[in-house]
């Protein structure tokens, strides 16, 4: 199997192949990224972030074309794909207009008679290692900030995003960035390896496991480049109380499931209260009875779409069985198709014990995995009871309470009667195996700044 490829999960039917880069092609890339920077720093923040603006409004002049084309390589639905194009045309847009606000020099007070300014300077090429499962939002998080404030972008995609990262280059360079401004690099993991320890190469960022992250962290640190790693997440929702518990049934049912649950920050363990999760999980068994394989490209009312790749599908399958051996139960869902195709249907898992291995699992699929507690100190207990800190969620309609319990989760992002609160202006990151860094908001664009002091003595 070509390595870089097309492949329709829908079918596992291999539409296009990639050459992979020759170490020469990875010479070239270096060099072309370097030289792009030291152009590209000496224009002026303003013109950058008009660059940037066009690249935004590309984004939204093909959308419908960007959209087809990681439904066909990654298995979204047509509909969630046109979401993603969106939210990343937003990100892009959001750091063309706010981004040179955001890296304004300012003055600091001083006891040193003199001025004291900090600046937020370009550092160089940057690599960027992303995840298969939002093609361009994971892109447009990294490369949108890092280009406005004068960075140049490597970009290794996944393996099967090839198609859409073309487009991602072929679209920066209609919008002005220069060339080896953004190249999208079709490398091995050795070549990842040479690429970091480069000194051409400033930073590198990645979204994608604890085992990825150990290992790109170890590389970045081994030279000493700075890093951000945005990793894995078994994200709690609590629900403490509920005077609606079909309505917060569905919502976590929706959020689960989205993008086939193949989410980072996705609400991957519900903790529900003793006295409504009865309810709460009949809601889920219904929404997930009765539902078929569906095409990604023309999904139907009741429809599901395949995972990424029929490696994934089975992976999910292989972690609910296991856990059903450890004395789980699966009240619905929890069927692998045959053949080729990458399809998992949609599942209900309760009673996974605390003490099994796959308690400590993230499950990258549509499985709601249930957990009932009597009382909130339990459920924090049970929602810190993670080695992972992506985020979590509280709801209660008392407010006050759920923000008590919001207050005391470990995790990178806290949110109280909402699953995710998610948009361009929001930062988006985790703490403890989930990774470090921010990226989004104001925040994001300062990972990879020289935050200068500008020191001018009287």
């Amino acid at each position: 199997m070509a390595k870089y490829r097309v492949q329709n999960p829908a079918t596992g039917e291999i539409v296009e192949t990639f050459e992979s880069a020759t170490d020469a092609q990875v010479e070239a890339q270096l060099a072309a990224a370097d030289t792009a920077y030291r152009e590209w720093r000496e224009r002026s923040v303003q013109e950058r972030a008009a660059v940037v603006k066009r690249v935004a409004e590309i984004f939204a002049e093909r959308r419908e074309e960007l959209a087809e084309i990681i439904a066909l390589e990654m298995g979204k639905s047509i509909a969630e794909s046109l979401d993603e194009v969106d939210f990343a045309t937003a990100i892009i847009d959001y750091y063309a207009v706010y981004g040179p606000g955001l890296i304004t020099d300012y003055e600091i007070p001083s006891t040193i008679p003199g001025k004291a300014v900090m600046e937020h300077l370009p550092l160089g090429a940057l690599l960027g290692v992303m995840p298969w499962n939002f093609p361009y939002y994971q892109v447009a998080r990294f490369a949108a900030p890092n280009l406005v404030l004068g960075n140049t972008i490597i970009l290794k995609h996944a393996d099967i995003c090839a198609k859409s990262n073309l487009v991602i280059q072929e679209i920066m360079e209609q919008a002005g960035v220069p060339v080896g401004g953004y190249q999208a690099a079709f490398v091995s993991h050795e070549q990842i390896a040479t690429m970091i320890a480069d000194p051409r190469v400033q930073g590198v960022s990645l979204t994608g496991s604890e085992r990825a992250g150990a290992i790109i962290g170890a590389q970045a640190g081994t030279h000493l480049k700075k890093c951000v790693l945005e990793l894995g997440g078994i994200d709690p929702m609590v629900v403490l109380d509920s005077d609606d518990v079909a309505g917060v049934a569905k919502a976590a049912w929706d959020f689960r499931t989205y993008n086939a649950g193949q989410v980072c920050n996705s609400n991957k363990r519900l903790i529900v209260m003793a006295d409504i999760y009865d309810e709460f999980v009949a809601e889920l068994v219904k929404l997930a009875e009765g539902l078929a394989p569906g095409d990604q490209l023309n999904l139907g009312e009741g429809e599901y779409v395949p995972l990424s790749t029929r490696a994934a599908a089975e992976t999910v399958h292989a972690q609910v069985q296991q856990a059903v051996s450890e004395g789980a139960r699966v009240l619905a869902g929890g069927v692998l198709s045959e053949g080729p195709a990458a399809y998992y249907s949609p599942t209900v898992l309760v009673d996974v014990p605390r003490e099994s291995d796959s308690y400590r699992e993230e499950i990258f699929g549509p499985v709601a995995t249930v957990y009932k507690v009597r009382s909130d100190e339990e459920a924090l207990d049970l929602a810190n009871d993670c080695a992972l800190g992506l985020g979590g969620s509280v709801f209660s309609t008392d407010e006050a309470r759920a923000a008590r319990v919001a207050s005391k989760l470990e995790v990178g992002m806290a949110h109280v009667n909402i699953i995710a609160a998610e948009a361009a202006e929001i930062p988006f990151g985790g703490v403890k195996r989930s990774g470090f860094g921010r990226e989004m908001g104001p925040v994001g664009i300062g990972e990879f700044a020289n935050k200068r002091l500008y020191f001018v003595s009287e």
